[in-house]
């Protein structure tokens, strides 16, 4: 089953990610140009046949305030910081300008263009690693997401991505009970691990290895992937596109050691899974499109050269699905 494998996964959340990070006036133009952004996206997605699994906020799928109230779960996460909570948000900003925070029309855009998944980033960007959250209250926030998805177009999620990294071995198994069969999990870096322990060491080791090696190689063998009965199967990130700076020295920096990066997994018949957040286009969005474009073409040439191939999440676990798993 050896091949090379170049997967995508974006985290499409608007502000249900960054409420605790920044005001939302402060943001409101950021999001329209993300949302002008997507469809372009999509449209170079297609013009390069890629696949990429787009983990989407459940509150994103509402029409409005009172749809989202509609699909809201009974046990809501309780964080011990409450401004990690977007209720918390609502119940002190109130039912401000939902541009910013519903996207139906964008997510149907997403279900119209081939090859596109459209993966779960949980209900209300839910983290598991937080105290005082349960486990039945990340199942039930499961639940509210599979359910907005089937409602409102019909589909069943099958793949998901923890928010902010994460990660937690410990909700493997819910993930898989409530319907998902395959997971993003973080790099085996160190400085990618705790991400809720966000010490500036660890930022600034991130940051420079994506100028530098400061870490393990990025790709990674599809026979190494963690598939154990009764759990999801674990598609580890690769590399985070980081967006454009202007007049930052590493812009081009990044750009080719990505391109590296792929070429290597290409010849060695790797799996290399590439991941941003769409709205990080928001700023400088032209040279950002830009700078995508060339990975892509990049990608298009090791299609030709080495057969790699694109697959988003759910495709990697159907290549997996005939193939018997670890009995732990």
């Amino acid at each position: 089953m050896e091949k090379a494998i170049f997967t995508i996964s974006l985290d499409f959340e608007l502000h249900w990610g960054r409420l605790d990070k920044v005001q939302l006036q402060k943001m409101q133009y950021y999001y329209r140009n993300a949302r002008v952004i997507i469809p372009r996206l999509l449209q170079l997605f297609e013009k390069y046949e890629i696949e990429v699994s787009w983990a989407t906020v459940g509150m994103l799928f509402a029409e409005n305030w009172e749809e989202w109230k509609a699909y809201l779960p009974d046990n809501k996460p309780y964080y011990r910081n409450p401004d990690l909570s977007p209720y918390h948000w609502v119940s002190q900003q109130g039912k401000t300008d939902g541009r910013s925070l519903f996207a139906p029309e964008l997510i149907e855009s997403i279900i119209q263009t081939p090859k596109q998944e459209v993966a779960s980033h949980t209900f209300s960007h839910y983290y598991t690693m937080e105290p005082w959250q349960t486990f039945s209250q990340f199942r039930e926030d499961l639940r509210a997401a599979r359910k907005i998805a089937y409602d409102k177009f019909g589909l069943n999620l099958e793949s998901l991505v923890f928010p902010r990294n994460q990660y937690n071995d410990d909700y493997q198994a819910i993930c898989f009970e409530e319907g998902f069969h395959a997971i993003r999990s973080n790099p085996k870096d160190w400085f990618w691990k705790h991400t809720e322990d966000e010490k500036l060491i660890k930022k600034i080791f991130r940051t420079g290895d994506t100028v530098i090696p400061m870490g393990g190689k990025t790709h990674y063998s599809m026979e190494t992937l963690d598939r154990r009965v009764g759990y999801p199967i674990n598609i580890p990130a690769s590399r985070l596109l980081r967006p454009y700076k202007k007049n930052s020295l590493f812009n081009r920096r990044r750009v080719d050691r990505i391109k590296s990066e792929l070429s290597e997994a290409a010849s060695q018949k790797k799996v290399y899974h590439l991941w941003w957040h769409p709205h990080n286009f928001g700023n400088y969005p032209e040279q950002n499109l830009l700078l995508l474009e060339e990975i892509l073409q990049h990608f298009d040439t090791l299609r030709e050269k080495f057969q790699m191939e694109s697959k988003n999440m759910k495709s990697i676990t159907e290549m997996f699905s005939k193939s018997p798993l670890k009995v732990i």
